[in-house]
């Protein structure tokens, strides 16, 4: 016997399949024992009907032997009943155990992957607020000149050559304008573009002092070949003071996909599980940004039902779904967006056509 073995939350259901095998056959047994005694104990009673008054006895033995084999019907009936019905109860018990477990395991999987992408993104958050007061990067603003702007350049390239998390890091002037980037050579279409119709520039600006900063959801990026990007931006500020007047902005371009493909391949999955399982990272409005086939990133919607509020699972036609809902990070709050986990019970029938499938049932874990 492995002791390992014997650990695993399936032994539950193991034993009690093996359990009820056992009971019905020994009470089986037990009725095919009992049949026989019968029949003995009235081939006794007319053997003792045509032996006249010597058989007398032998009459009453067999009566005897006759009841308490009826006493023995009675017994097994209620054997195979109760212990039936018990054996039924673990059964359901131990399923009810193990579908709990199992959903559990998918939503501590699938809020691991968030917390990740959160502890992630929240050190965005602090490098695009720290980079904001180098002095480099201020100076290019507050005095505008080639030379400024070459030499803020060159600062942002010392920083991407030890952040290599990132693809360009962009000084935008008030006006939306980029004056300097940190990879001029490998995207020439970033120098001099505008960006004033920004989400992420246009928040930065309205930020109220250097403690604050501006996030927006994943986007491709057209100045950066089109790469997806989580872009991270705060006001530049004179002096490179907190409560300094704004004069400017800092973007801050992640590199998201090889990160999030990372954080999704990287979940604890068994080798069984890994081929019939689909790890995601959801937006608020589960678009997928990220999957661990690959598929779908940016273009397809899952639809989830989250109605148990933060994380859950529930089963829909075979597929379990675990999800986790962004908890946030220090002082990064999380954009809404949840990790998320897939799982056919059966490791022959495929993810894809009920991927995108409306929730049919669901239990709350």
């Amino acid at each position: 016997m492995n002791p390992e073995g014997d650990l695993r939350p399936e032994r539950i259901l193991e034993l009690s399949e093996r359990l009820s095998a056992v009971a019905g056959q020994r009470i089986g047994e037990i009725a095919t024992v009992n049949r026989m005694a019968k029949m003995l104990s009235m081939n006794a009673l007319i053997v003792a009907a045509r032996a006249g008054d010597a058989g007398k006895g032998f009459a009453v033995v067999a009566e005897e032997f006759k009841k308490i084999s009826d006493e023995i019907d009675v017994i097994a009936a209620s054997l195979e009943s109760e212990v039936g019905a018990d054996l039924r109860e673990l059964t359901a018990v131990g399923g009810g155990i193990l579908e709990h477990l199992h959903g559990q395991r998918l939503i501590d999987l699938a809020l691991n992957a968030i917390e990740i992408v959160d502890r992630n993104l929240y050190e965005r958050t602090c490098d695009v607020r720290w980079w904001a007061t180098d002095p480099a990067v201020v100076d290019c603003l507050v005095e505008p000149s080639a030379e400024k702007a070459r030499h803020a350049s060159k600062r942002l390239g010392v920083i991407l050559d030890a952040y290599t998390v990132y693809l360009d890091l962009w000084i935008c002037d008030a006006a939306g304008r980029v004056v300097a980037t940190g990879r001029p050579q490998r995207y020439p279409r970033a120098a001099h573009a505008s960006v004033a119709g920004a989400a992420w520039f246009q928040q930065a600006m309205r930020t109220a002092s250097g403690m604050e900063f501006a996030a927006c959801d994943i986007q491709q990026e057209p100045a950066l070949d089109h790469s997806p990007v989580a872009t991270y931006a705060t006001a530049i500020r004179t002096g490179g003071d907190a409560n300094g007047e704004a004069i400017g902005v800092l973007g801050i371009h992640f590199d998201w996909r090889p990160q999030a493909q990372a954080v999704v391949d990287g979940v604890r999955l068994t080798d069984g599980e890994r081929a019939r399982s689909r790890v995601l990272i959801l937006d608020q409005a589960h678009r997928v940004l990220a999957a661990s086939d690959g598929r779908g990133v940016l273009s397809e919607t899952v639809a989830i039902d989250v109605s148990a509020g933060p994380t859950g699972c529930y089963t829909d036609r075979g597929l379990t779904i675990g999800y986790a809902l962004t908890p946030g990070y220090e002082t990064y709050a999380g954009m809404g967006w949840y990790g998320c986990v897939q799982q056919m019970a059966d490791a022959g029938a495929g993810l894809a056509s009920v991927a995108s499938a409306e929730p049919a049932s669901r239990s709350a874990a």
